[in-house]
């Protein structure tokens, strides 16, 4: 299969502080690679339900875990502005240890957090061009103690990072990308690149998809000269509903191997609401995870 496979949890913060502090220890001591929050003012499928701020709550749970990797998967440009975001996700590089995985994204089209809050609901087009230029200066503040930047939509003037993030060059850089312009950013840009299997999509329908992304911006890295080797592949999996990427283990396994032939490399899939699928989520941590990792 190439890469020793890595495999993360989405678990989003829809519920109180200590039962999220307990969600992500449980996910730590399982041995996860990462761990992952929303990016959203509300729950964009429920918006009447309970929420917290994702980079408020993840400075917090960088502190009550050690070893995991973890970030959002992935932040939303329209929400913040890019200097503030570095500003952000180098604090949390210090207090994770230098643990942050920075995703970055346009954000949902059309999703409930612009109404609720006068934020613009961009285009699509302009979504993508704004994106472009707020990863590049989002890369160069992390890499750069003075950044000077001249944009069309974002300007910074001798902004000043000091201290400079733990890890170096700058936190690794995860880029949600699923069409052909997001992945040549991300080909440029980005350590990993993600791509969400959405509820109710075919499995064949996903895997001829997941092909011709990796297909795609493997072209794209070989038109930088970069190698596509260095880039790593991560798979969302909401498989049959939003909240459960497994029916059975067999299935699991079967799905992983799929689209680890296809390209992929790192697989995240949600944590199990209440006991839904519980058995299912411990037989996959200590049974076929550890199985597809020899692989």
């Amino acid at each position: 299969m190439g890469k020793e496979l890595r495999f993360g949890v989405y678990s989003i913060q829809n519920v109180p502080w200590d039962h999220m502090v307990g969600r992500w220890q449980y996910v730590e001591e399982l041995g996860f690679d990462s761990v992952w929050l929303a990016d959203h003012f509300v729950d964009f499928t429920a918006p009447s339900f309970p929420w917290f701020e994702s980079w408020t709550m993840l400075a917090g749970l960088a502190t009550q875990t050690s070893r995991i990797r973890i970030g959002t998967l992935v932040t939303a440009i329209p929400f913040r502005n890019p200097a503030f975001l570095a500003r952000q996700a180098l604090t949390v590089d210090h207090l994770s240890n230098g643990r942050l995985e920075l995703g970055l994204g346009t954000g949902v089209l059309g999703e409930p957090s612009y109404a609720m809050t006068g934020i613009e609901d961009w285009t699509r087009l302009e979504r993508t061009s704004r994106f472009r230029e707020a990863v590049v200066l989002v890369d160069q503040l992390l890499r750069n103690e003075t950044t000077t930047f001249r944009g069309r939509y974002y300007q910074v003037n001798d902004a000043v990072m000091r201290p400079g993030p733990v890890q170096t060059p700058r936190p690794p850089i995860t880029i949600a990308a699923n069409g052909p312009t997001m992945l040549e950013i991300a080909a440029l840009y980005a350590d990993t690149f993600n791509s969400i299997w959405a509820p109710g999509r075919p499995l064949d329908d996903m895997l001829k998809a997941t092909r011709e992304r990796v297909n795609l911006i493997e072209d794209h890295c070989k038109g930088v000269g970069r190698d596509p080797a260095s880039l790593g592949r991560s798979l969302l999996m909401f498989r049959s509903g939003m909240n459960t990427a497994y029916d059975s283990v067999d299935a699991f396994e079967d799905e992983v191997g799929r689209f680890a032939e296809a390209g992929i490399d790192e697989f995240i899939f949600p944590f199990p609401p209440a006991d839904d699928h519980s058995a299912v989520f411990e037989r996959i941590t200590t049974d076929a995870i550890p199985k597809l990792r020899r692989q």
